[in-house]
């Protein structure tokens, strides 16, 4: 086969070149159109980042630590309290306050006798 130029099918594939550039054109501004009105509607929804996520999310990690912690700490305050409550009670009695008055004094056995 003999090559010989044909100015029409010369045009015709300089035709689909640019046809081929013009849909590349239009699949970037498609996209980008696409992306503008998606970042749009997420930023109406009124979404959380993913920066803030995480860092919110090490917050309530960092919180549930300390809660168990205190935890921890309030059950063995309430048992030293309940100890306490507990070892006066086993202990011998209390000492009777100064302010009530003096007994009187035991009487003698010659008191009794002429009684």
């Amino acid at each position: 086969m003999t090559q010989t130029s044909n100015h029409l099918l010369d045009e015709f594939a300089k035709l689909m070149t640019d046809a081929a550039g013009v849909a590349q054109g239009v699949q970037r501004e498609a996209s980008t159109l696409m992306r503008s009105q998606a970042e749009r509607f997420l930023a109406d929804m009124d979404l959380v980042q993913r920066e803030e996520f995480e860092a919110v999310k090490e917050m309530a990690a960092k919180a549930r630590t300390e809660n168990e912690e205190l935890k921890v700490k309030l059950a063995e305050l309430e048992q030293t309290v309940a100890s306490l409550a507990k070892g006066p009670a086993t202990k011998a009695p209390r000492r009777q306050s100064s302010t009530k008055p003096a007994a009187s004094k035991p009487a003698k056995a010659s008191d009794k006798a002429d009684k």
